[in-house]
């Protein structure tokens, strides 16, 4: 070949290489254009959701398809700079189930949360500040790490690994993380401002709801149920349980336990949980809201946390400080979000206004009960200064007339009006004591405790004891003194129904004249000679010790009187 023959070859070859060039870059820009469509689509997928969690997930997700990378993860930061929730990607359930714990936040990981930087690694062991994997973690060799920022706060950090084809995360990578890292940023903060709005609505509803069902006469109980199950509503908890301190606020019980589904709360009614060292009575003592992040924190009882242990935890005080009620403790699993100050502050303000709305509820059950025991005290005064007055009256017209009747029929039936008259006077004046005698929810009065067990003597007896009670038998007769006459009272009855064989049996209790008198009288085949009396040598006891006197003799129609007779005032000791 000559040499002009060769000289058109140099220009060909040119152009080839030229070509070759060009259809590299136009395969860059087309894959440049193809991954910013593709930013551009994960953009719009990560913003197009507003429940939080979901959103976190598909940020990783959507990271993972960007830059090609075998595993992906989600960290967030909490309290103390560690990672509370960790979001993995790639992950199959058994490789899942083989890892012992998450990240807590130490190493690479840590470096991250303390540098707030892009970090791209060629292998994650080589690093100085490499903490190693948890046991059962896989291994994995390159790493890219970008923090994702909520405007000025760092939220928590994305961690991809493990480049696909063997190769390593570039300044492409981390250019294109960074960008979704910015779009994840305000998807973030668009789903945590619909959370709360959505949980302010929820609040305002909870509190009308529970508002109205305290002043309409709802019982507190139902109540208390009705505010845990909201409160969990509110701040999407997995447990949420009120706990009521006892009179010594050394220990809280539980009253109730409002669970989720699928979560083994158990039996926790009236569960028990000492004060000291509990998150729970940290709130009660303290009266500000406290949580945890997760089991770091202090995991709480088993009555406290529901059966969740391990995870976020928050207790909220019923009421200001120094009048905490009781406390609203919340519970999430392990893994899960933890509370946010947002959320305590939120469900602190809604515990406040149900607090006060409980208070609210007892002053007008108080304000009930005093306008009841006003009614009482006017109907005795209207009894003793009326009708007692009219009665009194009339049997004085009566007795007055008894000597001008000269038939002794006629004189007998009048003296039985008299008897009948001052027997009724007797009868409104005991109802009359009974009206104006404090009443005690907690413990029953006296004379409720005698109708009781006279009550309760019909069942053995066939047929209803007869009853009389006399004077201020709630105010004149001391605890003590009460539970003497009780014991007697019930060992009374207890000879009739083995021993009386009677038709009838009459009780009356007197408290007059500075004395306490049980009388109980009956038509049966009276005592009998020589029988055995151990039990009513221990009633012969029981009035000596207490300085009074007993006795149980037969009655002339037949039958058996017994009566019991003590000073009132204060119980001799010993």
């Amino acid at each position: 070949m000559t040499h002009d023959e060769a000289r058109p070859l140099l220009p060909n070859m040119r152009l080839d290489e030229l070509l070759a060039e060009l259809q590299l870059r136009l395969e860059a820009v087309l894959a440049t254009r193809d991954r910013v469509h593709a930013l551009l689509d994960a953009v719009v997928s990560v913003g197009s959701d507003l429940d939080l969690e979901t959103v976190l997930r598909r940020i990783v997700q959507t990271a993972t398809t960007l830059v090609d990378a075998g595993y992906g993860a989600l960290g967030v930061v909490g309290q103390g700079n560690t990672l509370v929730q960790f979001i993995p990607v790639g992950l199959t359930e058994e490789e899942i189930a083989r890892i012992e714990h998450w990240p807590h936040g130490l190493g690479v990981l840590g470096l991250l949360i303390k540098e707030p930087v892009p970090l791209r690694l060629t292998r994650i062991s080589d690093h100085p500040e490499s903490y190693g994997f948890p046991p059962g973690h896989p291994p994995m060799g390159s790493f890219l790490g970008v923090p994702l920022r909520v405007r000025d706060e760092v939220f928590g950090n994305l961690y991809l690994t493990e480049k696909r084809g063997g190769g390593e995360f570039d300044e492409d990578d981390q250019a294109i993380v960074m960008a979704l890292a910015t779009a994840a940023g305000v998807a973030i903060e668009n789903a945590r401002l619909y959370e709360e709005t959505r949980r302010r609505e929820t609040w305002l509803r909870a509190s009308s709801e529970i508002t109205t069902s305290l002043l309409s006469g709802a019982e507190p109980g139902e109540v208390l149920t009705l505010m845990a199950r909201r409160a969990r509503e509110m701040a999407d908890a997995d447990v949420a349980a009120v706990l009521l301190p006892d009179r010594t606020r050394e220990h809280l019980i539980t009253v109730n336990v409002d669970g989720a589904d699928g979560v083994d709360t158990g039996p926790f009614e009236r569960a028990e949980t000492v004060v000291e060292d509990t998150l729970a009575g940290r709130a009660l003592t303290g009266g500000e809201p406290v949580m945890v992040a997760g089991p770091a924190g202090g995991g709480g009882s088993q009555a406290e946390n529901g059966g969740v242990r391990g995870g976020p935890a928050a207790a909220v005080p019923l009421g200001a400080a120094g009048t905490v009620r009781g406390v609203l403790t919340l519970n999430k699993r392990s893994g899960r979000l933890p509370f946010s100050e947002a959320e305590l502050r939120m469900l602190h303000a809604f515990a406040g206004q149900a607090a006060i709305t409980l208070e609210l509820a007892e002053r007008r059950k108080d304000a009930e009960r005093l306008g009841l025991l006003e009614d009482r005290d006017r109907i005795a005064k209207d009894l003793h200064d009326v009708v007692i007055q009219r009665l009194f009256a009339v049997a004085m017209t009566l007795m007055s007339t008894v000597r001008l009747v000269d038939r002794p029929e006629a004189s007998s039936r009048l003296q039985t009006a008299i008897d009948e008259l001052d027997e009724t006077i007797r009868q409104i004046r005991s109802t009359i004591f009974a009206l104006q005698a404090p009443r005690d929810t907690e413990t029953p009065s006296l004379r409720a405790q005698i109708v009781e067990l006279v009550e309760a003597g019909r069942g053995h007896l066939g047929f209803m004891p007869g009853l009389k009670l006399e004077g201020q038998l709630d105010n004149q007769v001391p605890p003590r003194l009460a539970e003497h006459l009780l014991a007697v009272l019930r060992e009374a009855l207890s000879n009739a129904v083995r021993h009386a064989r009677a038709s009838r049996v009459d009780v009356t209790v007197q408290a007059q004249g500075g004395e306490l008198v049980l009388v109980v009288e009956d038509n049966g085949v009276g005592p009998r000679p020589g029988g055995r009396r151990s039990g009513l040598r221990n009633l012969q006891e029981r009035a000596e010790s207490l300085g009074g006197v007993f006795a149980f003799e037969p009655r002339p129609e037949g039958g058996s009187s017994l009566c019991w007779r003590v000073p009132l005032g204060e119980t001799p000791s010993g």
